[in-house]
C-alpha cells in the first residue's frame, strides 16, 4: 500500500500541556497523535463514534515517537497524520508534530481492530463501508 496523503489539524499548545520550563510534557504528543487519528477518520466520513456504534474498537498495540525539538507554551502546532498501512485486521498511522516548517516530533501508532469482547475482527466483514473508505486512501 502507498501511504495516504497527510491530513493536517492545527492546535495551540495550552499551558496545562507544559512543564515548569514551558516545554510540552512528552506524553502529550501521544494525545496529539490520537487527535490527529480521530480527525483524519472523521474527515474520511466515519466519526469514531460511528465506528464504536458498529461494535468496533481500535486499541493501540504499538507507539513510536522521535523527539527532535520541543513544542512550547502558546505555539501554534500542526498535527500531521496519514494512514501508513492497513489490512483487514490492522491499521498503522504515521504522525508528525510541526511548528511551521520545523519538524518537532515524528512517529506513529499501530492498531488492531477488535469487537466489544476484545476479539480480533476483520473490518471488511464487520464494517465494509469503513474498509472501503480506507481502501480509497491507499
Amino acid at each position: 500500500m502507498t501511504p495516504s496523503a497527510w491530513f493536517e489539524h492545527t492546535i495551540r499548545v495550552r499551558y496545562q500541556e507544559t512543564d515548569q520550563m514551558g516545554v510540552v510534557y512528552h506524553a502529550n504528543y501521544l494525545n496529539w497523535f490520537e487527535i490527529g487519528r480521530t480527525e483524519l477518520i472523521r474527515a474520511l466520513g466515519m466519526p469514531y463514534q460511528r465506528i464504536e456504534e458498529l461494535g468496533l474498537l481500535l486499541p493501540v498495540i504499538e507507539a513510536e515517537l522521535k523527539f527532535r525539538l520541543p513544542a512550547k507554551y502558546d505555539d501554534l502546532i500542526t498535527i500531521r497524520t496519514r494512514i501508513e498501512d492497513f489490512t483487514h485486521l490492522r491499521l498503522q498511522f504515521a504522525s508528525e508534530i510541526r511548528r511551521g516548517e520545523e519538524l518537532l516530533v515524528s512517529g506513529g501508532t499501530r492498531h488492531v481492530w477488535v469487537n466489544k469482547a476484545w476479539k480480533p475482527t476483520r473490518i471488511d466483514k464487520a464494517a465494509p463501508e469503513l474498509y472501503e473508505l480506507l481502501q480509497k486512501q491507499g
